[in-house]
């Protein structure tokens, strides 16, 4: 068979049978379990690298294609499947529906500037490590703990879901660096958007409303 298939690729292979997933379950209807989706696939893609790098003996053509595996892997975990999930939240007119495919294009063209950059940035002398603006995988902490957000304030939320996916888009492209999380902040970001989550699960069983019942009773007037 060709393609590779050890320990440095199955959590990116698992990334995204996971937002596939996450697809199939917003378009049932199930916005909770997608969005749990989303950020499952942030915490795989937060440790892909990790593990990959722990292989010393990986050769050149597994090097490339675990780069070229992760963009592509991205674009469908943090590029179509938040565009899918804001879309059955809401945004499914012209204008969100136009600013969904821009976010995706935005997402699109960010990854493959990074592949083509990729270990060409010299070092900082000062010794800190940077992106080259927002890095696509910080949707999946955008998104849901915006989705959180509106279990407060459903009428907010939809009002501001479109600003949020416009300027998340744009910061993608923007050239200013924003400065990589510490493994103590990785580890403090994880686990403050397991919170989030757990909290987005904790509603489901309190039969708290969400974005999406909004949504539906909105479409139903209509």
């Amino acid at each position: 068979m060709i393609g590779i298939y050890d320990y440095t690729v199955i959590l990116t292979y698992v990334s995204l049978l996971t937002s596939v997933s996450g697809i199939f379950c917003i378009c049932s209807g199930h916005p909770r379990w997608a969005i749990a989706c989303l950020a499952i696939s942030g915490l795989l893609d937060a440790f892909d690298g990790k593990v990959a790098r722990t292989k010393k003996d990986r050769t050149e053509t597994g090097k490339a294609f675990g780069v070229q595996l992760d963009s592509l892997c991205d674009i469908v975990c943090f590029g179509v499947l938040p565009a899918v999930i804001c879309y059955y939240l809401g945004m499914h007119t012209l204008i969100g529906m136009a600013i969904l495919a821009l976010y995706v294009l935005a997402g699109l063209i960010r990854l493959a500037w990074f592949n083509v950059t990729a270990g060409s940035q010299p070092p900082r002398p000062d010794g800190k490590k940077y992106y080259q603006g927002l890095p696509i995988t910080s949707i999946a902490v955008i998104l849901p703990v915006f989705y959180a957000i509106g279990t407060l304030a459903p009428g907010i939320f939809l009002l501001g879901l479109p600003i949020v996916m416009l300027l998340t888009g744009l910061l993608f492209v923007l050239r200013f660096r924003f400065p990589k999380p510490t493994n103590k902040e990785l580890f403090l970001l994880i686990g403050f958007v397991a919170l989030v989550i757990l909290y987005i699960l904790a509603c489901h069983l309190w039969g708290v409303d969400t974005p999406w019942h909004w949504v539906l009773r909105l479409a139903r007037r209509k």
